[in-house]
């Protein structure tokens, strides 16, 4: 096959010289609810035709490969004094695979434990290419599962407006869970 990148034959979608110089982490922070750190791996026009393939068959594959470029990498050096959970905002598959439980598998290491299936949206609006009010007038209305951990990184790809962050950081609040920090792949407001 071909690298998507520089179109060189490659065992991957992506070729190791082109994930060197393409797909290192440019960390970029910003807050939401006036402290919460939000940590993203990548500007979003660096990586948007990647994150465009996320419901088809050849986005698991690159997911993975971000996955392994950003939130990897974020899990082998990253220490905190207790265990936390990660949880995926929701992780519902969507075309044979959950593009967010592909970033929040890459997260597992000995303080961060992985869950799946704890933060799952009710109302299944897109908010891809939508404002801030419509954003704002069709929350997702997420429905908890329980699990142990008292502290929880929280996993998105794309951050634009924060809502959706905000919306599961507040759900996640009524069953007594602190939000830590949140991780995605990319800030549209990083461009």
């Amino acid at each position: 096959m071909r690298c998507m990148l520089c179109e060189s034959f490659s065992l991957f979608h992506i070729c190791p010289s082109c994930q060197r110089t393409h797909l290192t982490p440019q960390w970029h922070h910003r807050t939401i609810l006036g402290s919460l750190p939000v940590y993203s791996f990548y500007p979003y026009s660096d990586i948007e035709p990647l994150l465009l393939t996320k419901h088809t068959d050849v986005g698991y594959y690159l997911y993975s490969i971000l996955a392994k470029n950003s939130f990897k990498m974020f899990a082998q050096t990253w220490r905190y004094a207790q265990r936390v959970a990660s949880v995926g905002v929701d992780d519902r598959a969507k075309k044979g695979y959950s593009h967010t439980a592909i970033l929040n598998h890459a997260l597992h290491s000995p303080t961060i434990t992985p869950q799946y299936g704890k933060l799952r949206a009710s109302h299944p609006y897109t908010y891809a290419g939508k404002s801030v009010q419509e954003r704002l007038l069709n929350p997702r209305k997420f429905i908890y599962q329980p699990f142990k951990e008292d502290e929880v990184i929280l996993v998105d790809d794309i951050v634009t407006t924060g809502s959706t962050l905000t919306e599961a950081v507040e759900t996640l609040a009524q069953h007594r869970k602190k939000v830590i920090l949140c991780l995605t792949l990319s800030d549209a407001e990083n461009k």
